[in-house]
């Protein structure tokens, strides 16, 4: 091992007369020349001295006295404005890598192709022009060629992963949700989304992958894809806890779905069993298809596309709302395949059914359906009143970062609404459908045991589908209120535990102060001792499952926007990095990191 320098122990510094007699000064910690602002790596006057004489001697002993200082005075002034300059560019340079990034993030989240980027310069000149014509050129050095903007959309997605694999690492718990659709290319596209929770109870849910199966996609093939998904992450198969799907056969086949590969992959590695969910929205939807009210149904679809899908008609339909100065505007288009599409379709059609009824009639085509008061009332309007219902429960379902528990509950206050309603329409009381009241207050007969049959059969719907959120509402019992929970019915494990934590009177009014609130988590679970830890590790595990799809069915609507038919060439790579920059919900892109990357990129190039 070389010994030190004694030199560099000697601590050295530029004198005050240096300046004078040799013109230099000390500048970032070296001794610069004034002249030629070379740098002496060994501070001794000898060598000043030395590179003085050798250099500049000739040209510049002739300045002496007052003329030398001068001299001296303004090249120091020369060398602070050059390095300013320098300063001030690199500012600026580095100002313009940043404002590219911003605008590439916006271009990505808004759906905007790679070529708006310079459109967006072109109009940001357009405006320097007349606002500020002095700092044009600063907008004019932001690069936002469409390659740029793409490697930049890049940069950020690769960031926001890096990010999530590393809270990934700090995981007690995670569970996955999957969906496959289509792109507008007919690729499979199976969407990955990741829940988790640290030992803080922080909760991180993103899009973890988005696979491209170009050809087959099997169970087995979606399986390697979220094998392969999981390994990227460094996530352990230990640790998965929970698996929602859609519900499709290829992701629930008893012996070669995608969830009995899973179950099968966990039971290798001596795992406990994933808890398996179907889409608690999907059920809802499938529920409300077993009230068959076709002949309702299709005497509106008729109506709607008459007059929809012929443009005369649809332009004198609206004109005569406007002539009579309607509410509404138009009727609505169906589209089976939106959750709430049929309960809009058909809370608009019966607002504006006299409307419909007269159009209908100057046009000549006569739908006697619409002439029937029991069709209208005991059909059109009972179904337009259980369908806004079901709809406000739909969207109770949505949302992203919701608990298991939240939505599990909406669905059982839904049933116990039904019930409701079951022995107030056999009784006649239409306290809860405002559509058959109207009718009734303006004399319409009504009679209520046909349609509580229908409830009984949507009642019976419900709890048949929900087989597989019966079967841990226990567990979900025990993390919604743990101090109401039956301690005879929860695992012997818990018991123990839960009973030490039910007579603990500072931690339960704690929990009261905050039961309910989006903070729950933060205000409670953090605070619970180490001496409940079977109760932490189910809270960690139910904390961090997914109730429903919905955040794959939300990527693949963001897809099939951003991935159009005018878009059909975008690459695999730039769809998954432009849909994970815009979903990203509780991570923030480090866009000054990205340009610390890009000017050591810069600097090392040659």
């Amino acid at each position: 091992m070389s010994s030190k320098r004694k030199v560099d122990n000697e601590h050295r510094q530029v004198q005050k007369r240096w300046t004078l007699q040799y013109f230099f000064v000390e500048f970032s910690g070296h001794a610069t020349c004034l002249i030629c602002q070379e740098r002496i790596v060994v501070l001794k006057e000898n060598n000043l001295k030395r590179h003085y004489y050798t250099k500049h001697g000739e040209q510049y002993e002739k300045y002496q006295g007052e003329e030398r200082k001068q001299r001296a005075t303004q090249l120091q002034r020369g060398l602070l404005s050059q390095q300013s300059l320098f300063h001030k560019s690199k500012e600026e340079a580095d100002a313009a890598v940043e404002a590219s990034y911003v605008l590439s993030e916006l271009i990505a989240r808004t759906g905007k192709p790679f070529t708006e980027g310079q459109f967006l310069k072109e109009c940001m000149l357009q405006v320097a022009d007349i606002l500020c014509p002095e700092k044009k050129s600063l907008f004019n050095n932001i690069y936002l060629l469409a390659n740029t903007v793409a490697e930049r959309i890049s940069s950020l997605s690769s960031d926001i992963y890096e990010q999530l694999c590393d809270r990934a690492k700090r995981f007690t718990a995670y569970s996955v949700a999957l969906d496959e659709s289509t792109d507008k290319t007919d690729t499979a596209q199976l969407s990955i989304f990741n829940r988790g929770n640290n030992d803080q109870f922080e909760v991180t849910e993103e899009l973890m992958s988005l696979c491209v199966m170009h050809g087959r996609s099997t169970a087995k093939d979606s399986f390697q894809q979220l094998s392969d998904a999981i390994k990227r992450a460094g996530l352990p198969w230990n640790r998965l806890v929970g698996i929602t799907t859609d519900g499709a056969p290829s992701m629930t086949g008893k012996k070669n779905g995608l969830v009995a590969l899973v179950q099968r992959k966990l039971e290798e590695e001596s795992v406990d069993p994933a808890v398996v969910l179907h889409c608690i929205v999907h059920q809802q939807a499938l529920c409300s298809k077993c009230l068959k009210y076709e002949h309702v149904m299709s005497v509106v679809l008729k109506c709607i596309n008459y007059i929809r899908s012929r443009g005369l008609q649809h332009r004198q339909f609206r004109a005569f709302l406007e002539e009579i100065e309607s509410v509404y505007s138009d009727v609505l288009y169906f589209t089976d395949v939106c959750w709430l599409s049929r309960g809009n379709v058909l809370k608009r059609f019966f607002e504006l059914r006299a409307e419909v009824r007269r159009f209908m009639e100057n046009g000549r085509t006569d739908v006697p359906d619409l002439h029937d008061p029991k069709w209208v009332m005991h059909d059109l309007a009972f179904l337009v009143d259980i369908t806004q219902q079901l709809n406000i429960l739909n969207l109770k379902l949505q949302g992203p970062d919701q608990l298991i528990t939240a939505a599990y509950e909406s669905v059982k206050a839904f049933c116990t609404n039904l019930r409701l309603w079951k022995t107030q329409l056999s009784a006649k009381n239409l306290s809860h459908f405002p559509a058959c009241r109207s009718l009734v207050e303006q004399g319409t007969a009504f009679s209520g045991d046909e349609y509580a049959s229908a409830i009984d059969n949507l009642l019976q719907e419900f709890d048949q589908r929900f087989v597989d959120f019966k079967e841990h509402r226990v567990t979900f019992q025990v993390f919604a209120d743990p101090f109401s929970a039956d301690v005879e019915s929860v695992p012997s494990v818990l018991q123990m535990e839960l009973v030490d934590l039910q007579f603990n009177s500072e931690l339960k009014n704690k929990f009261r102060e905050v039961q309910g609130k989006a903070d729950l988590t933060g205000q409670f679970l953090r605070e619970l001792p180490a001496s409940f830890p079977e109760l932490s590790k189910l809270f960690s595990r139910v904390m961090c499952l997914f109730g429903s799809t919905y955040l794959c069915e939300k990527l693949f609507s963001t897809m099939n926007f951003k991935k159009c038919k005018y878009r059909s060439r975008l690459s695999d790579a730039h769809l998954e990095a432009v849909l994970r920059v815009s979903t990203v919900t509780s991570i923030k892109v480090n866009v000054a990191h990205l340009c610390e990357q890009k000017r050591c990129q810069v600097s090392g190039k040659k």
